[in-house]
């Protein structure tokens, strides 16, 4: 069962071969990428679209493909990320940059968060973030987030700066 979430603005849907042109749009704008492993070359953006894709089929969540439904085009990914040896039970999002300012990784979140919650008995959401990703720290503050400090990523990321954003089920649960 492949879970479609929607939104006001927004569908949520799993990973879909089609999407493979956006991913690789925006793992290779040097500006959209910045913060979510650095630009690639498209060959480097198929292997981590395809652990995306297998996240899915292995775990049974990973990141959303975001689809605008004013347009039907896909515009990014988040949702619920948990890799091996990641500090804790992550929504985290990625939108390409000519959608920024359209409030759709706050939109997109919320309703990822929602569902990580209820479908897969998280009892906390973190957020992993770059200290010099303002927008992001906003979008972490509009969920209701607050910073905890900062934590370390898996290799290869070890050596990055990373805060650890975040809020209890209950805290968020209290807020919606």
């Amino acid at each position: 069962m492949s879970p479609r979430l929607e939104t006001e603005r927004l569908i949520l849907r799993t990973t879909q071969r089609e999407d493979f042109d956006m991913w690789a749009d925006l793992m290779g704008d040097e500006v959209s990428a910045r913060f979510i492993g650095g630009k690639q070359p498209r060959a480097a953006a198929w292997r981590g679209f395809l652990t995306m894709a297998g996240a899915w089929q292995i775990q049974g969540f990973a990141m959303f493909t975001v689809i605008e439904k004013a347009t039907g085009r896909p515009v990014g990914r988040l949702g619920p990320w948990q890799p091996e040896g990641w500090p804790g039970t992550e929504v985290g999002w990625g939108i390409a940059r000519e959608f920024w300012g359209k409030g759709y990784a706050t939109e997109g979140a919320a309703a990822a968060i929602d569902w990580a919650f209820d479908n897969l008995g998280w009892t906390e959401v973190i957020h992993c973030i770059d200290p010099e990703n303002i927008p992001s720290q906003q979008v972490a503050r509009k969920l209701g987030s607050r910073l905890l400090g900062s934590t370390v990523l898996p290799p290869p990321f070890e050596n990055l700066p990373v805060q650890k954003w975040g809020q209890t089920r209950e805290e968020w649960r209290a807020r919606r």
